[in-house]
């Protein structure tokens, strides 16, 4: 896999805090300048914060950091305004509504959020809105000029071994997985429940009684939009489960709320917020009917029949996981998982870390060797849903640092990336050349990355 070369802010520890702080009470003042935009210290305070929020740190002087990092990023955008390059309005909300849900998650509430910014809900949103769309176009920037690094074997070769060993990564155990699921029976009496509790929540709605992003608030069972009132953000028809899609977007009253509709996920209802043209955002309350205990203990019998039959070799994993799971998006691939982790060394391939599975087959297959199959067990699916589940290692790789045999693809990105790097710094350093910049007397005490600044 590829990744595009990011110039991303670095994370600071608390401790380097209060230095802006303890500077002089001028409210706001220019502190560079790079080309015709200015970069103000109200807007290295709010970096600050946004890094501190992420509870990360980078070595030396922040505020001699950041201002680069800002100086630089202004570089990045003004070249996509020679590119006309633009980003998908949709692709940026999917990323504010996953911060947003971050952040509340690590200070507790919105209020606190809103009181650690200072800002009402509303206008942190708009405000991250904006530095999104900028990391976006910064990044497809850096694809167009430096994602294209391609490097011959003996150049990849060449450069592992300019490494010292002790500066390759460990690279941790993974293993690679096989899974054969039974989804426990729900009796109709648990889904007739979870109807009515949404029927009973659209007529608190319809009476204006509740709203619905109130009622998500507390009652969703959606772990990833409860806390900002079941709000999904901008998004089109392909960023939803076809069932969902289909109703949200034939409602056109904001002040509507959608019939009970079922997914793989559960039973939801839907309100409309905002359409724009094929685009639209929407609030939901998600509800899942629970599984009795002895639907559980039917599902993990009947696993530990097919787990017998394949034990005693009248049936194959291949087999029992290509035609007994009920796992679709595995038993199609003779039950063989998928690595879907973001930005993960193995992604699209079937090795895993033990943090990169689901927690519940972490734990089991942790402990299991080469060829080994799991007892039952119950576990969460992806969907949030309770299933019961099999597992067999396929292959298992023990830690150790890398090496250009056994981990090929990661030393090939490593190369590629430093490639990448080169071609950046070299790219930025001309930039910087050809780009009036002026720092402020007091921020030129700084060593940065870059020469030129104060050309």
């Amino acid at each position: 896999m590829k990744y595009p070369v990011k110039i991303l802010l670095f994370l600071i520890t608390l401790s380097a805090a209060p230095r802006l702080m303890s500077q002089d009470n001028v409210i706001d003042e220019i502190v560079w300048v790079v080309g015709d935009e200015a970069i103000l210290k109200s807007e290295v305070e709010e970096y600050r914060k946004e890094i501190l929020m992420q509870n990360q740190r980078i070595e030396g002087d922040p505020y001699c950091f950041i201002p680069e990092q800002l100086a630089i990023r202004k570089l990045f955008l003004d070249q996509a305004k020679l590119d006309s390059i633009t980003v998908q309005e949709m692709h940026v909300s999917r990323t504010l509504e996953y911060m947003i849900n971050e952040y509340t998650a690590s200070v507790g509430s919105v209020e606190r959020l809103e009181e650690y910014w200072g800002k009402s809900l509303a206008t942190i949103r708009e405000d991250m809105r904006e530095q999104i769309r900028e990391q976006q176009i910064i990044e497809e920037v850096q694809q167009k000029h430096f994602g294209t690094v391609q490097l011959t074997p003996s150049e990849i070769r060449k450069y592992y071994n300019s490494l010292p060993q002790d500066s390759l990564p460990f690279i941790p155990a993974t293993l690679e997985v096989q899974i054969i699921t039974v989804e426990p029976e729900i009796p109709l009496e648990e889904i007739d429940k979870v109807k009515a509790r949404l029927r009973d929540f659209t007529e608190q709605i319809a009476a204006g009684k509740n709203s619905l992003s109130t009622l998500a608030l507390i009652h969703s069972e959606d772990p990833g939009t409860a806390m900002s009132g079941g709000e999904l953000g901008l998004m089109n028809r392909s960023g939803f489960v076809p069932e969902f899609a289909n109703v949200a977007f034939s409602l056109n009253d904001p002040n509507k709320v959608s019939n009970v509709v079922e997914t793989e996920y559960g039973f939801h209802i839907i309100q409309l917020i905002e359409r724009r043209g094929d685009m639209g955002n929407f609030r939901h309350i998600l509800l899942k009917p629970k599984v009795p205990q002895v639907s559980l203990d039917t599902a993990l019998i009947r696993l530990d029949s097919i787990r017998g039959s394949i034990m005693e070799n009248h049936l194959t994993f291949d087999v029992a996981a290509t035609y007994l799971s009920a796992d679709k998006d595995t038993r199609n691939n003779k039950g063989i998982m998928v690595n879907n982790t973001p930005r993960s060394a193995n992604a699209g391939t079937p090795r895993f870390a033990l943090n990169e599975l689901n927690q519940d087959i972490a734990k089991i297959a942790g402990e299991m060797t080469r060829g080994e199959v799991s007892k039952p067990f119950i576990m969460i699916n992806d969907k949030g849903r309770q299933v019961a589940a099999i597992v067999r290692i396929t292959d298992r790789n023990e830690g150790h640092r890398a090496n250009i045999n056994n981990d090929y693809q990661i030393v090939k990105q490593m190369a590629e990336s430093a490639k990448q790097q080169k071609l950046v710094d070299e790219w930025l350093q001309n930039k910087i050349r050809k780009t009036y910049v002026r720092i402020d007397p007091e921020w030129q005490r700084c060593e940065h990355k870059y020469h030129d600044w104060l050309k």
